[in-house]
């Protein structure tokens, strides 16, 4: 509910307002980096949370994984609802011209994604059953990677569940360093995930973007 209704401010100042997308969401991310902290503070009187009784399994985060991945590409595939989205990035005078708003796709299009931000966001929390706070939040820089995860996906469903495994083998990879003792830096050793996005997004150049993604429509009488 609280990811879903940050992507509907998002969402609001962005497709009613025509606010540029990167500040919208650069400021929104930064709201909900100072409130998760404040509003755990208020509920729990501090940072982190005590144990919720809701601890889950891994399990829980594979059949998410699973489920909106197959989810995913099928709503964009097989659905008339997924044809609209894409071309609501791709050519929204088309759809504006068979009748169907472009804002309300994109309205609808940005709060799904809310949805499933939401649930990437509880298997970490539902993981151990409580909200550490290592830092100002747990989450640590996950978001980026999900975002260069899309890109490398090639906005196909199936690709960024490839580039999410990848990156989270490496994530693994260097838990299981430290663990092994290696004479390495921890604080080294934790930035391997993030060297290789950094080489991803260097190398990667062949991402087909929608052709009309970040720009403003006016739908036309």
């Amino acid at each position: 509910a609280a990811s879903t209704l940050l992507a509907a401010v998002f969402a609001v100042v962005c497709i009613e307002f025509k606010a540029d997308q990167i500040i919208a969401g650069l400021a929104v991310w930064l709201i909900a980096l100072g409130l998760a902290p404040f509003m755990s503070t208020v509920f729990f009187g501090g940072v982190n949370t005590p144990n919720l009784g809701a601890s889950v399994g891994w399990q829980y985060s594979a059949t998410m994984v699973v489920v909106a991945t197959l989810g995913s590409w099928w709503l964009l595939n097989r659905t008339a609802f997924g044809k609209h989205l894409r071309a609501a990035g791709e050519n929204p005078k088309a759809l504006d011209t068979v009748g169907v708003s472009v804002s309300k796709v994109r309205y609808a299009g940005v709060l799904l994604s809310g949805v499933l931000s939401g649930v990437g966001g509880s298997a970490l929390a539902l993981s151990i059953g409580q909200f550490v706070g290592s830092g100002e939040t747990m989450v640590q820089g996950k978001g980026f990677i999900a975002i260069v995860a899309y890109l490398f996906g090639n906005y196909n469903p199936l690709g960024t569940l490839g580039a999410g495994v990848l990156f989270a083998g490496l994530d693994a990879m260097q838990i299981r360093l430290q663990q092994l003792g290696y004479a390495i830096p921890d604080t080294l050793v934790q930035t391997i995930p993030y060297v290789v996005v950094i080489v991803v997004l260097a190398l990667v150049g062949r991402t087909q973007i929608p052709e009309a993604a970040g720009e403003h429509y006016e739908t036309e009488e």
